[in-house]
């Protein structure tokens, strides 16, 4: 008898075990595989909610993962646990950001992380998450390095480069621009699409002529002789790869100097705080970015309004990004529980799942998201539909 019953329950610790693809990856804990089923799931975040040079992206991004906690706690949570938020703010800074990876990756409680933060401190932060065996989704970092540090990260935005193609292509197709101008942010994040539109112009052998290029410091708001240089060199397009302080005063140097030049942007500029700055000289702003406002997808447009009746400001490319993260990370857990290694190949063989950004294709083998670029526009002081990029050569980031 005790022989049988030793064996039945070697047999019920093979089942448990093997339950969602097989045993803990290092993300379980309190409340994980085995663990308290009355104890909340936590999941990890940080973004630069205090940075002044970033404070309206870290609003973005702590406002929508809190929304995202919200309304899944109100729908019952996760396998009728409910969610809890751990934030931190990294204040844009790599040092802080590194602590908190620290922090975070130690905790077992922390079922996986989200990043809701730029480059600099997502991809020092991505190792650390790496090496502990804890999954993290980016929501909008676009360093390469992210993805890079293993195959727990993965990432909801565009490289530099894929998005500097993608503006490349639309215009020369849809703007037509032969002589384009380049004010750039003198930062990889800059610098890399640049690389990526110029690529793109030899790539396809386009018309356009760049007659004009400058990197601008991140520190310097003066756009003023960048933009008359602009214009003194002919160009018909000025191609702005900005955050969106710099990018609204390329727009007001525009508009104030009453130049006949249209503004091409990229998802930098995505953000409700470009219109504030900018007022009615954003009129006219087009950019690559992840979203669609216009996109009849039910999710989309119940984000949107959940997002604005709750925080009273347009949501954004950078909070819906997040949104979306969140949103890979609850489907996970709701499939694999806390197992680590279960969630990465979950979410590793995603195909055509729907976001707020629109349909995610599929994830490439570096946990990059492939996706449609969005082209918006902005019209009567909102960003609106006015195209999109979706060659698969230009949207795979494997190709970059």
């Amino acid at each position: 008898m005790k022989k049988l019953l030793v064996l039945l329950l070697a047999v019920a610790m093979v089942f448990a075990m093997t339950a969602c693809g097989g045993s803990n990856g290092g993300g379980s804990g309190e409340g994980g595989e085995g663990g308290d089923s009355e104890a909340p799931i936590k999941i990890g975040f940080f973004a630069p909610v205090s940075a002044p040079a970033a404070s309206a992206d870290g609003t973005s991004s702590l406002n929508s993962a809190k929304l995202a906690v919200e309304i899944c706690n109100a729908n019952g949570g996760i396998n009728g646990r409910q969610v809890e938020l751990v934030d931190y703010d990294d204040k844009l800074d790599t040092t802080e950001a590194a602590n908190i990876a620290e922090k975070l990756a130690s905790d077992d409680s922390i079922a996986a992380v989200v990043s809701g933060s730029y480059s600099g401190p997502t991809k020092v932060a991505a190792p650390i998450f790496q090496d502990a065996g804890k999954l993290m989704v980016s929501a909008y970092a676009v360093h390469p390095d992210v993805v890079n540090a293993g195959d727990l990260i993965f990432s909801q935005s565009f490289p530099q480069k894929l998005q500097g193609a993608a503006a490349a292509q639309y215009a020369t197709d849809e703007l037509k621009a032969k002589k384009v101008a380049i004010i750039s942010v003198d930062l990889d994040f800059g610098s890399a699409q640049v690389e990526g539109f110029k690529a793109q112009l030899e790539k396809i052998n386009s018309p356009i002529e760049i007659v004009y290029e400058q990197a601008i410091a991140i520190s310097d708001n003066d756009m003023s002789s960048p933009v008359t240089a602009a214009a003194a060199a002919g160009a018909d397009l000025i191609y702005s790869v900005n955050y969106y302080e710099q990018a609204a005063q390329v727009l007001r140097e525009v508009g104030q100097k009453k130049l006949d030049i249209p503004v091409l942007g990229c998802e930098g500029a995505d953000s409700f705080e470009l219109l504030n700055i900018a007022g009615e000289y954003a009129n006219g702003l087009y950019i690559t970015t992840n979203m669609n406002r216009d996109d009849e997808n039910e999710q989309t447009q119940e984000y949107i309004k959940n997002y604005v009746d709750k925080y009273g400001i347009q949501a954004d490319m950078v909070g819906a990004s997040v949104y979306d993260a969140f949103q890979v990370v609850f489907a996970a857990l709701t499939e694999c529980g806390e197992d680590t290694q279960a969630m990465k190949e979950y979410i590793a063989g995603l195909q055509n799942f729907n976001t707020v950004t629109g349909e995610l294709i599929r994830y490439n083998e570096d946990g990059s998201a492939v996706k449609p670029v969005q082209i918006q526009l902005v019209t009567d002081g909102e960003y609106h539909y006015a195209g999109v990029i979706d060659d698969p050569q230009i949207i795979d980031p494997a190709n970059y």
